[in-house]
């Protein structure tokens, strides 16, 4: 097939079907974790976490899969949609607990004036960590995301969290009410607080995912079940492909091709991640793939090192 392409720069107006999108792409976004194909030794470490009661922490280069692993974990043991907690440099401990809105409760007062109710729930959320740490019948499913491109102080704020399990909200243990409702983290859902303490009874399962870019305190390394995601290889990856793909036996020579070349270049000390390698088989391998040298700038397009602007 020949490569038809849906810009041509003419700025003509045209009416363009742009056909299906690949599945990692569809919207409302799909779990993926019927797909996903666990490396050896990371089901002994998620039990591991599990029996423990320990966070779990996957360390491995983009597009490893460590973010589906929570994934799947939780769909398997009935634990809820995952809560997701996706870190930055400016992330703090608070923001994972709870949050405040101080400004919307003073204009709120103002306008109800003196004989107005002081409510102070609506101004309250709990975050994605504060919400984990409810108590409930089964353990929560959180993922801390990218916690490598955290401060360099949350690790150990998290510490004592992470140990006991609870964490007090200053603002309600102040309160004149002693018990307030409190919107959960990612719904409307409410729980009430009682005397400003949130406790769990069961400690949620956690799993922190690193790409590797930076140590970690040993206090914080021992509270924490550690797995590093191996190296793919070139049967995983087929496997890889396979499970998201439907590649027939017309392309499976190119697709092959595509494989091998990918951990050739990992091999090499380049920087890739398995997710630019579908990429390229569903457009390489498509119904309308290019050809020829159009084929290979789309390649390297594509296939472009990480580590490079």
């Amino acid at each position: 097939m020949t490569w038809t392409p849906f810009y041509v720069g003419d700025g003509k107006p045209r009416d363009v079907d742009l056909g299906d999108p690949p599945p990692w792409r569809s919207f409302p976004r799909r779990p993926r974790h019927e797909r996903f194909q666990p490396p050896p030794g990371l089901v002994e470490a998620v039990n591991a976490a599990l029996a423990l009661r320990r966070p779990l922490l996957l360390t491995g280069a983009p597009g490893s899969g460590k973010s589906t692993v929570i994934e799947q974990v939780a769909a398997e043991l009935k634990l809820g949609e995952p809560l997701r907690w996706h870190i930055t440099s400016r992330s703090t401990l608070l923001d994972s607990l709870y949050r405040y809105d101080a400004l919307g409760r003073i204009h709120a007062q103002r306008l109800a004036g003196t004989a107005g109710a002081d409510d102070i729930g609506p101004f309250l959320r709990l975050g994605p960590l504060g919400t984990a740490l409810l108590p409930t019948p089964h353990p929560r499913a959180l993922l801390i995301d990218e916690i490598d491109k955290s401060d360099l102080d949350l690790p150990s704020d998290l510490l004592d969290v992470l140990e006991r399990g609870e964490f007090e909200i200053p603002e309600l243990a102040r309160h004149q009410e002693d018990v307030v409702e409190v919107r959960e983290w990612g719904g409307d859902d409410r729980h009430a607080i009682v005397k400003g303490r949130v406790q769990c009874d069961n400690f949620p399962f956690i799993v922190l995912t690193s790409n590797g870019e930076r140590d970690f305190p040993a206090a914080f390394l021992r509270r924490c079940i550690r797995f590093t995601m191996p190296a793919p290889t070139t049967e995983s990856l087929r496997r890889v492909v396979a499970a998201h793909l439907e590649v027939t036996e017309e392309h499976s020579a190119p697709v092959d091709a595509l494989v091998a070349e990918f951990v050739e270049r990992l091999r090499a000390g380049e920087s890739l991640a398995v997710d630019q390698l579908l990429n390229a088989v569903h457009v390489l391998t498509g119904a309308h793939a290019p050809e020829e040298a159009t084929a290979q700038d789309v390649r390297e397009l594509i296939l472009r090192e990480l580590s490079r602007a």
